[in-house]
């Protein structure tokens, strides 16, 4: 019996017997039913796994997008003009909501309603089985895809093959496809035909940040939005929003802080946020408030303070002050390099606040900037700031390389405070060139005098001896007295002296003018020999290339007929096309390199081939005379195929032509008749009254 059971149900090997359902058939007690395992405990508040801030407050709406008003007015208009488009395009920096509003988009084009009858909508919401799947990353229509991951032309092509069918549960197939910069070409080209005429069920939402490297081929196939860095007021709201509902309190100046570093990022401000809240976990003051002082030694940064008393430190020229102030910043954890970036960028808001003033009434610039930053601006002058800036610059470049950052930085300060205190040279000159009676000849010195410091040389005059700047005392050191110059300057005993040169130096911070050693004498050298006076028009075209006029030598090598030459009298015929002062240009470079005036004229006659066309032609010439060649026609015939390269010509010059002779100077014969004055040739060496 058991074999035959065994061989009927040969599938029931290995499986526990059924329970029975009742007493045994002989009366044994009912065996106790075997109690059910422990379930673990549903997890709640206190032990579910943390989110963090980025995702706890992922926007599900349009409405929840901040800074992004411009691509949300045009979303909306889309939806509710049923013209919403088959692609989309949105690229920004890194953490401005671009996946969140592909997602958005996903949901608003196949929620249903909470009825289950509406149609697209710009207001998914959020209850319909549609819109809590996508919620969830659970819907089986809305793929999304890393393209950083999957590069290839084969994860394409699944995507193209999934576009063959309809969508499963939803509306629509939306495919979101993240960093799509990073599809090789030929995955771009796989997608072009799909992306350019797909099902009408199918949607390609791409994001990326690198929108150059996107071919223009996809990027014309698709509705672009570029979406904005979010303002830092902006970010500074969500952020006090969130601190509120997270019950943690910040003060204004922490939450400016995390949005100054979040850079227009929203991602980036919440990752600050959620680490400033747990920085600042036992470390709030009394009111159990988050200062800046925590965010500050979080991000490494100076206190803003500190940041304005050390840059007006550098400014008004007190190293002591600069490199304490720098001290305390490092021991209290702030980073060399960030500390001159925090003082380059309030370089910049400074030198903002003193080009238009107007910007210290606007809503977004914060206290310490307006108040503070409007006593700077009105305190230095635009050549200073300027000068700051671009120390600053190289500055933060040298902290970045150098070996040791903070003695950098010390090094960049100091030398910051040294050149406070010196003068522009537009402030040198003028504090040089004004005196007391605006002369420009005052106590025997010539106005003539030259005046170096700093590196910086300038004709000046006008100094006063023991006069200078605001009444600053001057010592005047190398003769100039009285008996120099005799009657207001004027040389005695016929002897010309000449003005000792002097030098501003610093001394005991008095501005003292000491005379400059004269330099050993400059060995004379002989001027180059002058260029010989062209005898031909081909002359004249070289000289002008010898003297660099490379546009105007190839105007006059390929548009420059000649009619008549001579040295002296040049007359041409231009071709159409050529710049209306090509004789004035011309005449200036042969007058310059030959020191002689020349007559340019232009004629209506034809005149000769232009340099170019008489050098094509010579070369023609030439060819013919090769092909013409008994040995070359012999190799020609033997080799059917063959065929004669380009003849070149040695004995030619640059313009394709043979050496021109000079022309032939001729005498008129001894018993010739003296001309008329009308008749005479035209000499330009001679005397014109």
């Amino acid at each position: 019996m058991s074999d035959t059971t065994d061989e009927q149900f040969p599938h029931d090997e290995g499986l526990p017997s059924p329970e029975p359902e009742g007493p045994g058939l002989f009366g044994e007690a009912e065996p106790p039913v075997p109690a059910a395992p422990p379930q673990p405990p549903a997890p709640d508040a206190a032990t579910a796994p943390y989110r963090v801030l980025a995702r706890k407050y992922r926007p599900t709406t349009f409405d929840d997008l901040i800074g992004q008003e411009a691509m949300v007015r045009t979303l909306r208009n889309a939806f509710a003009l049923g013209r919403v488009a088959h692609a989309f395009m949105l690229t920004g920096v890194r953490g401005v909501g671009k996946t969140t509003t592909a997602r958005i988009i996903a949901r608003a084009l196949n929620c249903t309603g909470p009825d289950g009858q509406g149609g697209p909508t710009a207001d998914p919401c959020g209850v319909c089985p549609n819109c809590i799947a996508i919620l969830n990353d659970r819907h089986p229509d809305v793929l999304e895809m890393d393209a950083a991951s999957r590069t290839g032309v084969d994860d394409v092509r699944e995507i193209i093959e999934a576009t063959r069918f309809r969508p499963m549960q939803g509306r629509m197939k939306v495919f979101i496809i993240d960093e799509v910069h990073m599809l090789s070409r030929n995955a771009f080209n796989a997608l072009l035909k799909t992306l350019e005429e797909p099902p009408a069920q199918v949607t390609f939402i791409f994001a990326t940040t690198e929108l150059r490297k996107v071919p223009v081929t996809v990027l014309s196939r698709c509705q672009r939005f570029d979406l904005r860095r979010v303002p830092q007021a902006d970010l500074v709201g969500l952020f006090a929003r969130i601190a509120q509902k997270e019950q943690v309190r910040l003060s204004d100046d922490a939450l400016a802080l995390v949005a100054r570093a979040a850079d227009g990022s929203v991602r980036d401000g919440l990752s600050l946020l959620d680490q400033a809240i747990a920085q600042g976990a036992g470390q709030t003051d009394e009111g159990g408030v988050i200062g800046a002082s925590i965010v500050s030694d979080m991000l490494g940064l100076a206190d803003r303070e500190v940041v304005f008393d050390l840059l007006d430190a550098v400014l008004t020229g007190r190293p002591e002050q600069a490199l304490a102030l720098l001290d305390a910043a490092y021991a209290r954890g702030a980073d060399p390099g960030l500390v001159l970036g925090d003082m380059l960028e309030l370089v910049h808001v400074v030198s903002r606040l003193r080009a238009v003033p107007a910007l210290g009434d606007s809503a977004d610039m914060p206290e310490a900037e307006r108040v503070r930053g409007a006593h700077m601006a009105s305190t230095f002058t635009v050549p200073v700031l300027m000068r700051a800036w671009q120390m600053l610059v190289k500055g933060v470049r040298e902290v970045e390389s150098a070996p040791d950052r903070r003695a950098a930085a010390d090094m960049v300060l100091i030398r910051l405070c040294y050149v406070a205190d010196l003068p522009s040279p537009e402030d040198l000159l003028k504090r040089l060139t004004t005196t007391p009676d605006g002369g420009g000849m005052r106590g025997g010195m010539p106005a003539s005098a030259t005046l170096q410091t700093s590196g910086v040389s300038a004709s000046v005059g006008g100094v006063a001896p023991g006069v200078g700047e605001a009444g600053a005392p001057t010592a005047l050191q190398g003769g100039l007295s009285g008996g120099a110059f005799g009657g207001g300057g004027a040389p005695q005993g016929g002897v010309v002296q000449e003005p000792p040169r002097l030098r501003m130096v610093s001394s005991g911070g008095l501005a003292v003018a000491q005379p400059v050693p004269e330099p050993p004498p400059v060995p004379v050298q002989a001027e180059p020999a002058a260029p010989p006076l062209p005898r031909t028009w081909r002359e004249a075209v070289a000289l002008v290339r010898d003297q660099r006029e490379a546009i105007l030598h190839g105007q006059l090598r390929h548009a420059a007929h000649l009619v008549s030459f001579s040295q002296g009298r040049i007359v041409l015929r231009f071709e159409r096309g050529v710049p209306g002062d090509i004789v004035q240009q011309l005449r200036r470079v042969l007058d310059r390199a030959t020191g002689m005036g020349w007559a340019i004229e232009t004629s209506p006659e034809e005149g000769e081939p232009t340099l170019d066309a008489q050098g094509a032609e010579v070369i023609q010439f030439r060819q013919r005379e090769a092909e013409a060649h008994p040995l070359v026609r012999a190799i020609l015939k033997a080799f059917p195929d063959a065929q004669m390269g380009e003849v070149s010509d040695h004995g030619l010059d640059d313009y394709g032509l043979p050496p021109e002779e000079p022309p032939e100077l001729l005498f008129a014969p001894l018993d010739a008749e003296p001309l008329d004055e009308d008749e005479r040739p035209f000499d330009p060496g001679a005397s014109q009254d």
